[in-house]
Formats: C-alpha cells, sequence, structure tokens
C-alpha cells in the first residue's frame, strides 16, 4: 500500500507540473483537509476543506500571482500510516515586482483509499515573504 502512495503522490505532482490541476484536484478526497504552512500568505484560509477550497484558496491565487511556479528536486519518502513525506524546492517569480524565489519545501501527505485525505506544508515563510515585499 505505501508504494502506491508514493505512486499517487508522484502522479500528482506531474500532473502539477503539466497544469493539469483537474486531475491534482481530482487525487484529493472530498473532505481533504488542506493546511499551508504557518506564516505563508495562502495560510489565511486554513484549513482548507475540500478540492474546491484548495483550488480557490491555493491554486488560483498562486496562478494569478505568480509569472511562474515550479515544483523542483522531488525526493518522496514513504512513511508509516498511510503517510508521504516529500521534500522539494519551490522556484518561482512574481508578477507584482519581478522578484524570484527559490525555497526548501516539504509536503506530508496522508491517504485513505488511494486519495488524499490531509496535506500538510512546511515552507521557509521568510524568503517568500522577502520577495514578495521586493
Amino acid at each position: 500500500m505505501g508504494q502506491s502512495n508514493v505512486k499517487i503522490i508522484e502522479g500528482l505532482y506531474a500532473a502539477f507540473a503539466v497544469g493539469d490541476i483537474p486531475k491534482v484536484l481530482a487525487g484529493l478526497d472530498e473532505k481533504v483537509v488542506w493546511n499551508e504552512a504557518e506564516g505563508n500568505k495562502y495560510a489565511d484560509g486554513n484549513p482548507y476543506i475540500g478540492p474546491e477550497a484548495v483550488l480557490n484558496g491555493v491554486f488560483a491565487r498562486i496562478g494569478a500571482e505568480h509569472e511562474y511556479f515550479k515544483l523542483a528536486d522531488i525526493q518522496l519518502h514513504e512513511m508509516a500510516n498511510n503517510k508521504v513525506l516529500s521534500t522539494l524546492r519551490y522556484q518561482a517569480k512574481l508578477k507584482s515586482n519581478g522578484a524570484t524565489y527559490d525555497v526548501q519545501v516539504a509536503h506530508l501527505w496522508t491517504l485513505k483509499d488511494g486519495k488524499v485525505i490531509a496535506f500538510q506544508q512546511y515552507l521557509d515563510t521568510k524568503k517568500v515573504a522577502e520577495a514578495m515585499a521586493k
């Protein structure tokens, strides 16, 4: 089961990378509990409950505010209790001021029956806030 969980998360990242947000949202349970890192601008809606809340509160805002937003150096780690830990980097450029950032990130995913039921982001919020303030 654990390896299939890693494959599921790998598929979600692959879909995100090509802009297939409907596929990403389809991988989320209808009652997913999604939390952005404390101190992150997008944490203002924590917890986001359900795929539509994630779409409107996180993904749409990221898309509207960034010229590009890429995930890089993704490493997936199988955990106990149907969890997958991913370590990665966000490489992004803001539309508002042209500032770029390259920050260290971790995501903790919890799955049940092949769907994501919980997500917790850990992020270097200081670097992102500094880029947004430029």
